[in-house]
């Protein structure tokens, strides 16, 4: 648990919320009680959609309902919030049922989504919504600067290299290197078989994004 909690960024008061956050129900129901994440879950999703309401309110202040809609949609849904879950490596620390783990329940995106939600949850009961909206605006944020980073540049250098339709655009991971929860990445982007450009990044998509910058840059484009 402390291994996961410095992982999570946040140390609990009541180390009881987060067994239960991680608890699944076939865990429960194997060993004859039915206490599990679910009502965390609940709880989770409602906190997560607010705070992530609040923010993208905040960030946007010129933009429409519907925009702000389909943004925060994208924010919480099961893909994002798996990914979440797995930069915290949150599947390894889930308390599954024998055949939920042996059908490779620690990796489904639909149970990781749901312990993060019931993660938020633990925290918010635990520490209350300031320390919850701290843990949720350290993935949200993050993930729309990503977002963003990526749209500048890789969808700039696509821009200008499709004018041309006989050349092929293509991103090859060149070499990794850091340990597992520090990892750093480099990568080439090649135009056909000509390697116009390379990045480094803490993600791969990271390190595409500096590729492509450093593509545009050589071909006297900045953004």
């Amino acid at each position: 648990m402390k291994e996961l909690e410095e992982a999570l960024g946040y140390r609990f008061r009541d180390p009881g919320l987060l067994r239960l956050a991680l608890t699944h129900s076939s865990y429960g129901n194997e060993q004859g009680d039915h206490r599990n994440n679910e009502r965390l879950e609940f709880l989770g999703d409602s906190v997560l959609g607010f705070i992530t309401a609040e923010y993208l309110f905040r960030s946007f202040p010129n933009e429409p309902e519907g925009e702000l809609t389909r943004r925060r949609a994208n924010a919480v849904c099961e893909k994002t919030l798996a990914s979440f879950a797995g930069s915290v490596d949150l599947g390894r620390y889930l308390r599954l049922g024998k055949g939920e783990k042996h059908m490779g329940g620690a990796g489904r995106p639909s149970i990781l989504s749901d312990a993060f939600e019931s993660v938020i949850a633990a925290i918010y009961l635990d520490g209350g919504m300031e320390e919850a909206k701290r843990f949720v605006l350290r993935f949200v944020s993050a993930a729309r600067e990503e977002s963003a980073a990526v749209t500048d540049y890789k969808t700039a250098l696509q821009e200008v290299v499709q004018q041309n339709p006989d050349v092929q655009l293509r991103y090859v991971l060149a070499a990794e290197s850091g340990p597992d929860h520090d990892k750093t990445f480099t990568v080439d982007v090649y135009l056909n078989s000509n390697r116009i450009g390379s990045g480094e990044g803490h993600s791969k998509k990271k390190a595409e994004q500096a590729a492509a910058r450093e593509a545009l840059g050589l071909m006297g484009i900045s953004l």
